[in-house]
């Protein structure tokens, strides 16, 4: 069952980013469908996250979407060549987000390889959000995007995971962040060989 836009409206970030594992994140490209389970998340927390893009209430080009009402998706390039997907959570002007670090790929496993130029078995294919993202066809033109759509949508499929199957830790590449690089916002589903790395505690 697709998520309803309610569910985008909760202002907890990082709870939202912990239940999001086990979510199916699908997208729909000229008519061909891929999905992968979230296994891999991390959560930004509005304008007191000192990681998040729209710290300090910062309003740009690029943080805007942010500032939507929840259930949009929020896509950036990341060093000139990664696109990163990301849940934008919470209220309008409450820049609440979550970013998709790597999925477990699921349906149109043939177009993954395509757009990845590996096999689905290997954990590469969509290890960390850069690849997560190029693995599902996700770049800019998804920004902004209704994530209640038919183009970009997560379901429900009923997969939980037990407290002792997920890891709560620090963000990744965020030592700018100072004391908030040490916050345990990052989630993954523990020995699933689809997160990125670390992947060790």
């Amino acid at each position: 069952m697709k998520l309803s836009s309610a569910y985008y409206l909760n202002q907890d970030a990082v709870g939202v980013a912990k239940d999001l594992l086990g979510k199916v994140l699908f997208t729909k490209i000229d008519g061909e469908i891929s999905a992968g389970i979230i296994v891999e998340t991390e959560a930004y927390f509005g304008i007191n996250d000192k990681a998040s893009h729209a710290y300090g209430g910062r309003r740009t080009n690029r943080t805007e979407t942010m500032y939507s009402q929840g259930g949009v998706a929020y896509v950036y390039l990341c060093y000139g060549m990664h696109h990163l997907f990301n849940v934008v959570t919470s209220v309008k002007d409450e820049p609440h987000a979550v970013l998709i670090r790597a999925i477990e790929p699921l349906v149109g496993k043939d177009l993954m390889e395509q757009r990845r130029k590996m096999p689905a078995t290997k954990s590469a294919i969509s290890s960390g959000p850069g690849s997560a993202a190029r693995a599902l066809g996700i770049d800019r033109k998804f920004n902004t995007k209704d994530l209640t759509g038919e183009e970009i949508w997560i379901e429900d499929h009923q997969i939980r995971y037990r407290e002792d199957e997920i890891a709560a830790c620090p963000r990744v590449g965020i030592a700018y962040a100072q004391e908030h690089a040490l916050l345990p916002w990052r989630f993954f589903v523990r020995g699933n060989k689809y997160v990125s790395k670390p992947n060790k505690l």
